[in-house]
């Protein structure tokens, strides 16, 4: 109803429901699955001697679960139930939102089918199929126009904090998920990205990290920004510092991913890059968490009563618990120790059972008795289920930081004086730290109890309960003319210069030597002191400017995207557009035959890369343990990179000839006849399968297109060739007692994993006199 310049809106908060409602039950799903692959690693007979139900398929089932289904529908439900209260206006279609729900599910349910099948990309978070890829692209669009529509309709004329993660977040990940995803497709199910090796790494780690940024940061703290003053009936409590977290948040973040390849074959100028940024980190971030927190000034008293406020507050606190402990590993030194253990573990479960779950949680019980107009039924069970979580998440972290720590210095340990390792057997590690992976499984327990409880308490409030959505009398606003931010004014101005030369002169500093060097630290200096000077006696001037910003959508987003990519920029650009020959170090690696790509594609389907990495570090006891450390121009052809980034079992980087034929088909059909201790799952499967020849023209086409150097084959000659090689394996097995027909999965994988380490050619003459 319009009474004069005056509206009555009734927002649709019917999709809000549906994201909550959703976000419950996938989390319900996927923390099951995490239960279950956590059994795994201490009862290998949990994988059940099934190829779908093994860890390296569920494992990215579960960490897509959570991050995808969970936090994805519970971050849609927030940002759809605040975003229209912010900006006072109605979604701009209700089509685009079922459109937005409904798709997202859709793409949900793919994946919970094609992972467990071994469809997958075989990089981290990155797993689905192209497919699906699309599908997320498009939906992801539609969530985009959706949204910007929605601001653009919008009764309020000032874009508050909130709104800022929240467009951060839809252009990042954007452009995130597109590059990360760039494949050419060998059918409707398989697909090699355009990256490989080191490049693939960076690219990867790029989209990987910053997808915990801003998938899993920025859109909670928009959340938090929104909910957290509500909750607590205060305003948050510096605006100021919300204007410096945002911004240095958005622009320190997107540089952090080499921190992820520390110690590996990354050329050293992006690791030291990456450890810098990440170290940068530690300001915003805890600007963020101090301002949630002192937001809750005057009001502590209601820790004792509101279920919703100690949620909140506790999932703040985490977030500055997580966001201590990122940069704290990004060290070097430090990450030599944590790396490939379960310390990242315990810190990525810090982040997504405490930030997240807790947010999640404090949020659902603030939304249930306004989406469905009933008081929560237990303000008790509320606070049970916080005490379970609480107690659940300090175990499981507990317990990773315990084993993560231990197994490093066990790994790293030396005796006689450094001449030898300790603790020479990787399995001697492992066992030792299975008391403390079966306390993960109580702390998990507990932390899923916990949640069930919310589950319970859920649906007994909305039980029977009538669903409403919520209204607004609202003043139609209508923008004037000298509202527009023009171009000029947009980039012409002291806070966006300042930024860029500061920029410009950093990177001079960072990137050059001798007297540029020099050179580009005192403009860097100079910049910085002529933009604090500038601020000291036109500060109105800057904040004049940033009110009039926000009032202008299309502006703003144009400069956070800037903000956001040109960290991407600088480091992936370098790496893309250098020749790739010069990439290599001292050795380049040779293709593979056509019968090892086979088995190459087995691996990384049946996700070896979650407990094995192919990346022996430049380290000491990764050197005498593992053998010569590992070139840049060993992976230069691989579809997609294998370095991994934990190592439950031994890396495999030298693996090739290491062992005869019949100890890999004996330790795949059943590890523990080999490994005495190990926990790895039975692989019979591969015996029962055959080889899918037929695909592999198909695929070294692809590969050809991609810029691997394989010869100009033939289909038949690329068959022979396969089918020769098989046949000289399995004639060896059965020398040595295993009769095994030559089409067999095994026969591929077997030859795919005598083939590391050895496939490569020296480039200079030293590398040559020791190959």
């Amino acid at each position: 109803m319009t009474t004069g310049q005056k509206t009555t809106i009734e927002f649709n908060d019917k999709v809000v429901r549906q994201f909550m409602l959703a976000s419950i039950i996938f989390g319900v799903v996927g923390m099951l699955v995490g239960l279950l692959v956590a059994t795994q690693l201490n009862f290998w007979q949990a994988n059940f001697g099934l190829s779908f139900t093994s860890f390296g398929r569920l494992r990215p089932l579960h960490t897509n679960a959570v991050i995808f289904a969970f936090v994805g529908n519970m971050m849609f439900a927030g940002v759809y139930y605040s975003t229209q209260r912010l900006v006072k206006a109605r979604l701009a279609s209700d089509f685009l939102s079922q459109l937005h729900f409904w798709g997202w599910q859709a793409i949900i349910v793919a994946a919970a089918i094609t992972l467990p099948l071994g469809l997958t990309r075989g990089k981290e978070y990155a797993e689905l199929i192209w497919p699906i890829n699309v599908a997320v692209a498009l939906i992801w669009v539609v969530f985009a126009v959706n949204f910007f529509w929605t601001l653009a309709k919008r009764n309020e004329k000032s874009l508050y904090v909130a709104i800022w993660f929240y467009i951060a977040t839809i252009i990042t990940v954007a452009m995130l998920y597109i590059v990360n995803h760039l494949s050419i497709p060998t059918s409707w199910i398989h697909s090699y990205g355009v990256f490989a090796g080191a490049q693939d790494g960076l690219v990867q780690w790029w989209y990987g990290h910053n997808a915990v940024a801003f998938f899993l940061t920025t859109p909670i703290l928009g959340i938090m920004y929104y909910f957290l003053p509500k909750a607590a009936e205060r305003p948050v409590y510096s605006y100021r510092l919300s204007v410096v977290h945002f911004w240095s948040l958005v622009f320190l973040y997107i540089w952090a991913g080499p921190h992820h390849l520390l110690n590996t074959a990354l050329p050293n100028w992006l690791q030291l890059l990456g450890m810098t940024f990440s170290l940068m980190l530690w300001a915003p971030s805890w600007g963020g968490m101090l301002n949630g927190l002192l937001t809750l000034r005057g009001g502590w008293d209601k820790l004792r009563t509101d279920p919703v406020i100690k949620f909140f507050a506790a999932g703040v606190t985490f977030y500055g618990m997580a966001t201590f402990e990122g940069p704290l590993l990004s060290i070097k030194a430090v990450n030599a120790l944590g790396h490939y253990t379960d310390w990242i573990i315990g810190h990525v479960h810090g982040g997504a059972l405490g930030w997240n779950g807790f947010m999640a949680a404090g949020m659902f019980y603030w939304l249930v008795p306004r989406l469905w107009n009933k008081p929560l039924y237990s303000q008790s069970l509320a606070n049970l289920h916080f005490w379970l979580g609480t107690i659940g998440i300090l175990f499981y972290m507990g317990a990773m930081w315990a084993s993560g720590i231990g197994q490093g210095l066990m790994l790293n340990a030396t005796a006689e004086g450094g001449t030898i390792l300790k603790y020479p057997n990787f399995l001697e590690t492992l066992n030792a730290i299975r008391p403390l992976m079966a306390l993960r499984i109580v702390g998990g327990a507990f932390y899923f109890i916990g949640f069930l409880l919310m589950v319970y308490n859920i649906w007994k409030s909305i039980a029977g309960a009538k669903v409403v959505n919520g209204t607004m009398e609202v003043y139609v606003e209508k923008f004037e003319e000298k509202e527009n931010l023009s171009l000029p004014a947009t980039f012409l101005n002291a806070p966006v210069v300042y930024s860029t030369l500061g920029t410009i002169a950093a990177c001079v500093w960072m990137f050059t030597s001798g007297w540029v060097n020099l050179l580009g630290l005192f403009a860097t200096v100079m910049a910085a002191l002529m933009a604090i000077g500038h601020f000291q006696t036109r500060g109105t001037a800057w904040g004049e400017w940033y009110d009039k910003l926000l009032l202008n959508a299309m502006p703003f987003t144009v400069l956070t995207f800037l903000a956001v990519a040109v960290g991407g920029l600088i480091q992936i650009v370098p790496m893309l557009t250098i020749d790739k020959q010069l990439q290599t170090e001292d050795r380049k690696a040779d293709v593979y035959t056509p019968l090892e790509l086979a088995g190459r594609d087995i691996y990384v389907r049946e996700g070896c890369y979650t407990c094995h990495s192919q990346m022996i570090r430049t380290l000491v006891p990764d050197v005498m343990r593992y053998g010569d450390y590992s070139r840049l121009g060993e992976s230069i052809w691989d579809h997609p990179y294998q370095w991994g980034s934990r190592r439950t079992g031994p890396d495999l980087a030298r693996v090739g000839g290491k062992y005869n034929h019949a100890w890999h088909f004996d330790h795949m059909k059943d590890p523990r006849s080999i490994s005495t201790g190990s926990n790895m799952p039975t692989y019979g499967h591969l015996q029962e399968n055959d080889t899918n020849y037929s695909v592999l023209p198909k695929k070294i086409a692809v590969q050809k297109m991609l810029g691997v150097p394989f010869p100009n084959w033939s289909d038949s000659m690329i068959s022979t060739l396969a089918h020769e090689q098989a046949k000289e394996i399995a004639k060896d097995l059965q020398a040595q007692g295993r009769y095994i027909a030559p089409d067999k999965e095994i026969v591929a994988l077997i030859s795919y994993l005598q083939c590391l380490g050895k496939k490569w050619t020296p480039t200079n003459a030293g590398a040559a006199a020791t190959h």
